[in-house]
């Protein structure tokens, strides 16, 4: 059965999802199935989701969680930890992580407060294994005040991940806006933004991308005359730039 069908099945504890995150979730955990592998969800709630995760990616599984809710602790199970703490606090992340194994999926579906998706996110990502992924979920949040977010907001998770995008190319941003290629721009391969979802897939660490040719050149170089006084121009810039800087 596919992950929906799963949902659909599931008599258990409650599980809440939106309905188009199945899709989403089978276009990235498919691969995972039937393998050994280790997953953290934060935010558990009721419990439901972890009979699904278990269900879903078969016994290979080994699941941590996170929340915030004392009574949580008691839906433990083979192969189910369960950490209780705030996912806000990197002192109690850190305990997390030196309790655990790297992760092959992160999925957050905690808080949804601003704070807490991305000092989670900042936190955690290191802790993804290469070729993994990291899904913040509810990503909604990012437009409402109620959880300190609100459209364009600066210090939002949605704001937060467009900035990644800037890491991603940070080889190729010139002078002199030029941004620090970090940890980021090398294990970062790409950032899928869905309705409600960002997914964040992670890669070995990149060296600086270069070109490749092959073949002869049979024609002239061309470039259009808008683009080739627009280049003029920028170069002309650039150089006043360095001079009176």
């Amino acid at each position: 059965m596919n992950l929906r069908e799963i949902f659909q099945a599931h008599d258990g504890a409650l599980v809440h999802k939106w309905n188009h995150y199945f899709e989403i979730y089978e276009r990235y955990f498919s691969k995972y199935r039937n393998r050994e592998i280790t997953m953290l969800e934060i935010g558990i709630s009721h419990g439901g989701s972890l009979a699904l995760w278990k269900k879903y990616f078969g016994d290979g599984l080994r699941l941590y969680a996170i929340d915030v809710n004392p009574e949580c602790k008691k839906l433990e199970s083979e192969n189910v930890t369960i950490f209780i703490g705030s996912q806000s606090d990197p002192t109690f992340l850190q305990t997390v992580i030196d309790q655990c194994p790297p992760f092959d999926i992160i999925l957050d579906d905690g808080g949804h407060t601003m704070q807490q998706q991305i000092i989670s996110f900042e936190k955690l990502f290191p802790q993804v294994k290469n070729d993994g992924i990291y899904i913040c979920e509810d990503t909604l949040t990012s437009y409402l005040y109620e959880y300190h977010g609100g459209y364009k907001k600066k210090n939002s998770f949605i704001e937060f991940s467009k900035n990644l995008i800037d890491k991603l190319h940070a080889w190729h941003i010139p002078a002199p806006k030029k941004i620090k290629v970090d940890d980021y721009t090398k294990t970062i391969q790409s950032i899928h933004f869905y309705d409600c979802m960002v997914v964040i897939e992670k890669t070995i660490p990149k060296e600086a991308p270069y070109t490749l040719q092959k073949g002869k050149k049979t024609i002239a170089d061309y470039r259009e005359p808008e683009l080739r006084k627009h280049h003029l121009f920028s170069k002309i810039i650039l150089k006043l730039k360095t001079i009176f800087k």
